[in-house]
């Protein structure tokens, strides 16, 4: 199923091959949490862009429209008209976030809908079924997200807990998977890790959770406060106690930077909204550093957002007229932005890929963040 095809260090080339098709590795998966792209980006235009997958979000498709509308319309690819692969979160890291009122149990989380207030109730068995009943390619398990800061023994308990609840995880995907009504019955499960900034915790879930013979791992509740130096520090001390064999996926991280780093610690898996979401704000990701298009110097300018770019924007558009229609709040200025960063972020990992394959990661790591450096705001 996943395969090491060659390493630079401890950087990983390789493959997850799955019912809906292979994704090469190290990949950015590009949010689309309501089942689309924030920003009017199709799934035709993300074909265009290199998307491998899609990330939708198990909570907010459980209240809006609802998980079995999802399924009576087939799931959520054919849904959403996406003919690859796609991960479901667990709807986890939303209830914790959004809901204002929330009570922590051991069967799962009580708490209201943030959009009409309802009661609802998820646990581990619960978002199982409502992953089931999208039939996404790859689900998350039902955790925890503790918040940073915590203190050392509310950690401990939250990551026991998260540990429970991944055993019930598993017995109830295996249980989905047989049903003859079940639309995907490859659908895979990926555990996660906490533990905040505490190494041992980390170190100690790690081994609890790699001896379950998931699909793959994941390292969650990062980027939610730390320093980027306590983020890599966790990230390769707790990656060599997870199975080399499985795919590793840091969730919500991050910046071109972050995932560069990250890599070159043994991470094939990333998600975040900031291509899209600091698109649509007027900033442009480039191989020379982050563009803020609102600036005025750019009123003028006849320039691609990137000289170096053969995205379909770079191609035809300039930086004056896509700031005109950001400044005139016309919605294809958005559209522009959010598909120039998918592409700029997408072909970021290609660049990854072929390094790690022609042995010169660190080289061309190095290479990248010096460039990065080089603002152009």
């Amino acid at each position: 199923m996943y395969k090491i095809l060659c390493k630079d260090r401890n950087a990983k080339r390789g493959k997850f091959e799955t019912v809906h098709g292979t994704i090469q590795t190290p990949v950015f998966m590009n949010v689309g949490t309501d089942g689309a792209m924030k920003g009017a980006v199709s799934t035709q235009d993300l074909q265009i862009i290199k998307t491998q997958v899609v990330l939708c979000n198990t909570y907010h498709l459980h209240v809006r429209p609802g998980d079995n509308i999802v399924k009576d319309m087939g799931g959520i690819r054919k849904f959403m008209a996406w003919n690859k692969p796609v991960l479901t979160d667990s709807g986890g890291f939303q209830v914790f976030s959004l809901a204002k009122l929330r009570k922590i149990k051991e069967e799962g989380v009580y708490f209201n809908s943030h959009i009409d207030g309802r009661k609802i109730f998820m646990g581990p068995e619960e978002s199982m079924q409502i992953q089931s009943n999208i039939a996404s390619t790859i689900a998350m398990a039902f955790d925890e997200c503790p918040p940073y800061p915590s203190t050392k023994e509310y950690m401990q308990a939250s990551v026991d807990r998260t540990a429970r609840w991944l055993v019930r995880c598993k017995k109830e995907m295996d249980r989905l998977n047989n049903l003859d009504t079940t639309l995907n019955k490859s659908q895979l499960l990926f555990g996660i890790n906490q533990g905040g900034t505490f190494e041992d915790i980390r170190i100690e879930h790690a081994k609890r959770i790699a001896d379950m013979e998931l699909d793959g791992y994941a390292i969650g509740g990062l980027a939610v406060g730390e320093s980027h130096e306590q983020m890599y520090n966790i990230i390769e001390s707790t990656v060599p106690y997870l199975p080399e064999n499985k795919p590793v996926y840091l969730m919500g991280v991050g910046t071109p930077e972050n995932i560069l780093e990250a890599v070159e610690r043994g991470v094939d898996f990333f998600d975040c909204v900031y291509p899209a979401r600091n698109g649509r704000h007027g900033h442009a990701y480039t191989n020379f550093g982050k563009m803020n298009l609102l600036n005025k110097k750019y009123e003028l300018d006849d320039k691609p957002l990137d000289l170096t770019c053969n995205c379909p924007v770079c191609k035809t558009y300039s930086r004056a007229y896509i700031r005109h229609l950001l400044k005139a709040k016309e919605m294809l200025g958005l559209r522009l932005m959010v598909t120039h960063n998918l592409y700029f972020y997408n072909t970021l990992m290609e660049e990854i890929r072929d390094a790690i394959e022609k042995g010169c990661y660190k080289e061309y790591k190095n290479k990248k963040l010096k460039n990065f450096k080089e603002a152009i705001e």
